[in-house]
């Protein structure tokens, strides 16, 4: 029997199987931290040293389990701190609950202590929100929230008044009868109707050059995107949410998609005639087929997302895995295979171009290096979190992935900071697995307090930070994409190897590519969290697949317009290019 409004809610994200909350203490929440406190043996508190942490962490966690993601904090600056977390959760489709605190309620709107109506904050983000009114409120509102984060796949907030929280249970409105919330989660079959899975099928079938573009939606069906493949002929190209749906050494893709992506998959996107796409909101237009070159066949369990980014000609609503299930007898296997022959070739000559980038012998020790040697050393279950900035280009091209791995970053929201708190969530959830950050040192100095976290919960993550001393993605987007000298990029060096020592962890440091193998090694195989602070080259930059006139053009005038270190990039840049040629 619940004490109290904090009790009843602790009861009730018990009940829909909540086992971990992370955040941090404040007095706006004392209520519901004194509930957590009676339930430590039942739902473990993650205590963060910035809310922001929590929010990624929830983020993180309800994308590796597919459970749902809470997080808490206080009023006022508590909770505005959620915000960036939450909005990578809303974007990327990760079921989260925030919890938030709030002052006495009968004095909210009077310009008091951290008067700041989260819920009115909240408001976009959220697919449901509100405020708590009493004890009695809170069950019903508490089912709903969590109900809706999962069925939505998105963010749900409530907040609650501090003084409601220790509200006794007990009165309530005559209509709000005793006993009908329920915490029963219902699912549906999701699948296409017959009519539509023919359709595709036939359009489909009578498709030459097929390509498929596959998503995180289709993660669990892996195997059959593979079968499809087989019988149309045609690659699998991955967005990066999407890395893990096929083994990067696949015959059947060619691997990610757009800046960060291959020039096979540009290539097949190019020349298709048709197009299948499976759970991918993909929102780079631009690297899709031009609107009227491909027919378009796309399966989305939203049937909002049909049609969202590619004039399509059936949409299949339903769960990816289900639905591939119910086309691929539909399909008939093609007799010409040239566009997949194609694809694998252009694959094979990508692939060693990426293995010479990822075995250069060269001083100062190139980006792709230690990527290439990571991707290595991962175990077959790995859970790999990366950062956004030139990090996620070495991340896409250089950590060949398995089915059996999961990787993940801030996707569709594209936010620095994210990488060592999704590694965190990832032990977390599954203390058997090897858990790596991979990251770059601006992304990394963010939110590296959280290091202290992995040290104070002993979880054995490890952080590799790919240190070039800049916003390295900034810079060259300023210099390629708009022509001008980076400015504002550069960044203070810091010893991240000795800040986890500081930490009570292990620190490592890699400047020599001979080196980088055996001490990734080393560091892998320890027990305790560890930092590995890789030196890189600052001059190497995160080629796209290929480079456009403009793209060209801007950057030289970049470098005549007095870019610093412009003969060092310009060298850097012509020196890998012969390489590659010979």
């Amino acid at each position: 029997m619940s004490d109290n409004a904090a009790d009843v809610l602790m009861d009730t994200l018990e009940a829909w199987s909540v086992r971990v909350v992370f955040g941090m203490p404040g007095d706006g929440i004392n209520g519901i931290m004194e509930a957590l406190r009676k339930r430590q043996d039942r739902i473990r508190f993650i205590q963060v040293r910035h809310e922001e942490s929590a929010a990624f962490m929830a983020c993180a966690y309800a994308k590796y389990t597919g459970r749902l993601g809470v997080c808490l904090a206080t009023s006022g600056p508590g909770g505005l701190h959620l915000l960036n977390g939450l909005y990578d959760a809303k974007l990327d489709g990760a079921p989260v609950l925030a919890i938030t605190g709030h002052h006495f309620h009968d004095l909210i709107d009077t310009h008091a202590q951290q008067d700041v109506s989260l819920d009115r904050v909240f408001a976009d983000v959220s697919c449901y929100n509100t405020r708590i009114m009493g004890a009695a409120h809170v069950e019903a509102v508490a089912n709903l929230a969590c109900r809706t984060a999962l069925a939505c796949r998105g963010v749900a907030h409530i907040n609650f008044p501090v003084d409601l929280q220790e509200q006794s249970c007990g009165a309530r409105s005559k209509r709000n009868v005793p006993g009908y919330p329920s915490d029963v989660f219902a699912t549906s079959a999701r699948l296409p109707s017959d009519e539509d899975l023919g359709r595709a099928a036939a359009l489909l079938n009578e498709g030459r050059r097929v390509a498929i573009l596959a998503g995180q939606g289709a993660l669990r069906a892996g195997d059959l995107l593979e079968q499809a493949a087989e019988l149309l002929g045609g690659p699998i190209i991955k967005t990066i949410l999407g890395k893990a749906v096929v083994d990067d050494d696949s015959p059947l893709t060619t691997g990610g998609i757009g800046l960060l992506g291959t020039k096979p998959s540009q290539e097949a996107m190019e020349a298709c005639d048709t197009l299948l796409m499976v759970g991918t909101s993909f929102p780079y237009i631009e690297f899709l087929p031009q609107p009227g070159q491909a027919r378009a066949v796309q399966a989305d369990i939203n049937p909002a997302r049909i049609g969202l980014r590619y004039p399509v000609e059936v949409g299949l609503v339903g769960d990816a895995r289900k639905t591939l299930a119910a086309l691929l007898p539909l399909l008939e296997r093609k007799a010409d295979r040239s566009f997949l022959h194609q694809a694998q070739r252009a694959m094979e000559d990508w692939r060693n171009l990426m293995e010479h980038q990822g075995t250069q012998p060269d001083k100062p020790m190139k980006p792709q290096v230690v990527a290439w040697n990571l991707g290595r050393r991962l175990a077959d279950d790995a859970i790999v979190s990366s950062d956004s900035g030139t990090i996620a280009t070495w991340f896409a091209r250089h950590i060949h992935a398995k089915r059996t791995q999961q990787f993940s970053l801030s996707g569709t929201l594209a936010s620095m900071a994210n990488g060592l708190p999704y590694a965190i969530a990832a032990q977390i959830a599954y203390p058997d697995r090897q858990c790596v950050a991979f990251v770059g040192d601006g992304g990394f100095s963010m939110l590296m307090g959280e290091f202290a976290t992995a040290v104070k919960y002993r979880l054995p993550i490890k952080v590799i930070v790919v240190k070039n001393n800049t916003l390295g993605m900034i810079k060259w987007e300023q210099m390629v994409f708009l022509g001008h000298p980076e400015f504002g990029c550069d960044l203070s060096p810091i010893d991240f190897a000795a800040v986890a020592r500081a930490c009570g962890g292990r620190g490592f440091t890699i400047e020599d590519p001979a080196d980088c193998d055996r001490i990734l090694a080393d560091a892998l195989n320890c027990p305790e969290p560890a930092v590995v602070e890789v030196l890189v080259d600052p001059f190497v930059p995160p080629m796209p697949p290929a480079i456009t006139f403009d793209q060209a053009a801007k950057f030289a005038q970049a470098l005549a317009k007095g870019q610093p270190n412009a003969d060092k990039i310009a060298w850097t840049l012509l020196h890998d290019r012969v390489r590659e040629l010979i």
